[in-house]
């Protein structure tokens, strides 16, 4: 293995490593706010509502990411009406179909996330609430989604990392980011060990560097929670004086 080539490698591979980044981010923020509202309706007494959302989870939960990329891509080209319409100026770039793509995948899994959340509050705070006079939008404001997002927290990191390394199917439709850049380097270089082990060296660093950002949040959200105080086994133990003195006292 020629160690040299993995760390010159590196610097080649900055365009598709900026390329993934902006495929997550771009992402993960479109999907979150799409969630959001619908985590909200997922979870609520409207039967017909929940359920709609549901079949839209399960629809986007159930199928590979990379049939759901290609039925976008290639499918939208298929349809007579799209080519003709102001939608395929959108459609028939690669980008963006990627983008549209991993935004509504990740709103599906972060909309079952926050629907966990959202159920885990405690039942007796929404009543304490309702005692108190708050409206539903109060409640939500003030209490049930600050409380469901720092529950959800731990999840949705996990779904963060997943859609990172989901955004390299992207290369499947000509999108130079990461992986296909690599693709493209062994191409060239026909060392594809080398190449691919940069390519997972700068995936873990990503990786590494976003559990770092959600553990920070996850510190910040529990720190009004009282840490326990821990004391020696004997500390809590009554000494022979203190027995002898209760025996006594009976």
């Amino acid at each position: 293995m020629n160690f040299s080539l993995i760390f010159d490698v590196l610097p080649l591979l900055a365009n598709g490593m900026a390329m993934t980044v902006a495929l997550t981010l771009g992402s993960v923020v479109v999907g979150a706010l799409i969630a959001l509202p619908l985590a909200m309706m997922r979870a609520s007494s409207l039967l017909t509502l929940s359920h709609l959302i549901l079949l839209y989870t399960f629809l986007f939960r159930g199928t590979p990411l990379l049939v759901q990329l290609f039925l976008l891509y290639y499918g939208a080209s298929q349809v007579d009406w799209v080519r003709s319409g102001m939608a395929w100026h959108v459609l028939r770039e690669p980008i963006w179909c990627a983008l549209i793509v991993f935004a509504l995948n990740h709103a599906a899994y972060t909309t079952e996330i926050l629907r966990g959340g959202i159920r885990a509050v405690p039942a007796g705070e929404i009543e304490a609430a309702k005692a108190l006079g708050m409206s539903y939008a109060c409640r939500m404001r003030r209490l049930v989604l600050p409380s469901a997002i720092r529950l959800a927290l731990p999840a949705y990191g996990n779904e963060v990392i997943m859609m990172l390394k989901a955004s390299s199917l992207a290369s499947t439709i000509t999108i130079m980011e990461l992986t296909g850049t690599a693709r493209k380097i062994v191409a060239q270089t026909f060392s594809p060990y080398e190449v691919f082990i940069a390519a997972a060296m700068i995936y873990l660093a990503l990786t590494i560097l976003i559990t770092h950002v959600f553990q920070a949040l996850e510190l910040r959200g529990d720190k009004h929670r009282p840490r326990p105080v821990f004391s020696p086994v004997w500390a809590s133990q009554p000494s022979m004086e203190t027995a002898a003195a209760r025996v006594e006292g009976k």
